[in-house]
């Protein structure tokens, strides 16, 4: 798995993975703590506005550019079972995959999209 194609793949998909733990951490260590401190109204603006803003060519490039790099750094390292690194390269793969890719796509955006909207539309009619 050390072959140029191959290690240059699965190095743009560490790289990507490493970007992508510095958004996450970021977001989960600044962002979040910030808004909590804001009285609800704010918060629930400043949410809005992140999610909007964050469909970019910058943040998309690295969330879903990485989860296709690692996609196909999984299929080379089954193509490839056996060899040397081709276990570490899948559970690298399946680790963004999941823990990354999955959990945040399917789990939190949807989690967080339906409570702001949740929140947005009960203190907008005057509901707690």
């Amino acid at each position: 798995m050390t072959d140029g194609p191959i290690f240059a793949l699965v190095l743009a998909a560490a790289l990507g993975s490493g970007v992508m733990a510095g958004v996450f951490y970021a977001f989960s260590t600044g962002i979040m703590p910030a808004l909590g401190r804001l009285p609800a109204a704010q918060g629930i603006a400043a949410m809005q506005s992140i999610n909007v803003a964050v469909i970019n060519p910058l943040f998309l490039g690295a969330f879903l550019g990485t989860a296709l790099l690692s996609l196909a750094t999984a299929v080379v390292a089954i193509m490839s079972w056996g060899e040397e690194g081709s276990l570490s390269t899948l559970i690298g793969s399946v680790a963004y995959l999941v823990g990354a890719y999955l959990v945040t796509a399917a789990g939190n955006v949807q989690r967080v999209v339906h409570r702001v909207d949740a929140t947005s539309q009960s203190s907008t009619s005057g509901g707690a």
